[in-house]
């Protein structure tokens, strides 16, 4: 079934070229660097290198704390970064600069897949989440590389999906050193489409080892000064096609009830960031751009079009609203904004970040809304009463701290991989 797979993909190969041109058209970026999609590493040769692929910007901010720990613990292994969207690609370079290698990850074909091996020479394959590809998998267990899925993940929307081709999945998993699950559901559903029992761990979500940095709290604080500190702000994050109304629907119910609220809205990708921006303008908004300067006391909406500031949006805030929630898209991470000791509301539609967004509402860190009616009482709930406001920061603060743990668990793995393959004896800091 896989050589169908492989044939198959061949033959689409030229569409998804053309669906990288056509996207190009909004986001430039993605009509660029098309060679390494092909298998062309654009650094130098490389041998028993450590390889982390994140798909995008929320992968790669989990992959972080990993990352730094596996570069101060291996300095004699090149560390080579894979992403999949130009968004990681940007957020790759900001955070580690040249300090690492890297790349778009290879198109899952055998041809590109044995130049991009042949150039790293990986000892050892990160994975983060849920990236399942047959030929990937097979080039790691056949040129014996050790394979781990971290911080893996499995909705039950995509357990439905890959059922339908569980034989493929099956001897796909086959191929996995280890699963590092989030859960135990994540677990089964792995085991129930064909994973060997002894190779799934669960062993926690690594965003919750997420660091926040002083210098992010600093600038929250400096961007809220700008916004007027005796405001109260609602900063609204991920937001996809179709939340955003929603989002100023609820905005202004709350200025209803409490006229000098602010917002801090952010789309989750940048090629939305002008329709985004002239929605506001039409609800006539005071709207100031990010990216055109400091925002004032008089704004209304602060247009977050920037990239690589998530944490001091949230951090100039009083109550997070996670979007990717109110359309059927999974939700985001709200474990950034837990973490910064903010009540976190979400819309019904989790189901990317089950687990996270269970623990919120069981521990009474946030809250979970169905439209922009209930999303602006849970608002108002929190800016009119002090106390619950506190005590569902303070709530959020201590499930992150309490589930702390899956970054030393991956570390541990990943030694161990390294260890079995003979490449090197770890090295601990």
């Amino acid at each position: 079934m896989r050589h169908l797979y492989t044939a198959v993909l061949y033959l689409a190969l030229p569409i998804v070229l053309l669906r990288l041109w056509w996207r190009g058209r909004r986001s430039p970026a993605y009509r660029q660097r098309w060679s390494e999609r092909l298998g062309a590493f654009p650094g130098p040769q490389l041998r028993g290198s450590v390889w982390i692929h994140a798909v995008s910007v929320g992968e790669t901010i989990a992959a972080t704390p990993l990352i730094s720990r596996l570069a101060a613990r291996y300095p004699k292994h090149p560390l080579v970064i894979t992403t999949t969207t130009p968004t990681g690609s940007e957020r790759v370079r900001a955070t580690f600069g040249q300090t690492v290698h890297h790349s778009y990850l290879p198109y899952d074909l055998p041809g590109p897949l044995a130049r991009f091996f042949d150039r790293v020479e990986p000892s050892v394959l990160v994975i983060m989440e849920t990236e399942i590809w047959p030929n990937l998998f097979r080039a790691c267990s056949r040129r014996k590389v050790p394979l781990i899925l971290a911080n893996a993940r499995l909705s039950p929307r995509s357990f439905l999906g890959f059922q339908r081709v569980r034989g493929l999945v099956a001897r796909t998993l086959a191929d996995v050193h280890l699963i590092a699950a989030q859960s135990r559901a994540d677990a089964d559903r792995f085991v129930a489409l064909g994973a060997p029992a002894d190779r799934v761990r669960v062993m926690g979500n690594l965003k919750y080892d997420l660091s926040v940095k002083a210098e992010d709290i600093e600038a929250g604080g400096a961007l809220r000064q700008a916004l007027g500190s005796d405001r109260r702000v609602i900063v609204a994050v991920s937001t996809h096609q179709g939340e955003d109304g929603l989002i100023l629907d609820a905005f202004d119910r709350v200025r209803a009830e409490m006229p000098d609220t602010a917002l801090i809205l952010v789309p989750r990708h940048p090629e939305r960031f002008d329709e985004v921006g002239a929605l506001c303008e039409e609800r006539d908004f005071e709207t100031v751009r990010r990216s055109l300067g400091e925002p004032t006391s008089k704004c209304d909406v602060l247009l977050g079009d920037s990239m690589g500031e998530m944490m001091r949006y949230l951090a100039a805030g009083d109550v997070a609203v996670v979007a990717g929630s109110f359309q059927s898209v999974g939700g985001h991470n709200v474990l950034e904004p837990a973490a910064l000791g903010l009540p976190v509301v979400f819309g019904p539609h989790m189901f990317n970040f089950e687990a996270a967004a269970a623990e919120v509402l069981a521990s009474g860190a946030g809250r979970q809304v169905a439209d922009a009616g209930s999303l602006a009482a849970a608002v108002l709930e929190f800016f009119q009463n002090d106390a619950a406001r506190r005590r569902a920061g303070k709530a959020g603060l201590a499930m992150v701290e309490t589930n702390r743990g899956a970054l030393e668990g991956l570390s541990d793995a990943v030694a161990t991989a390294l260890s079995e393959q003979n490449h090197t004896k770890p090295e601990r800091s």
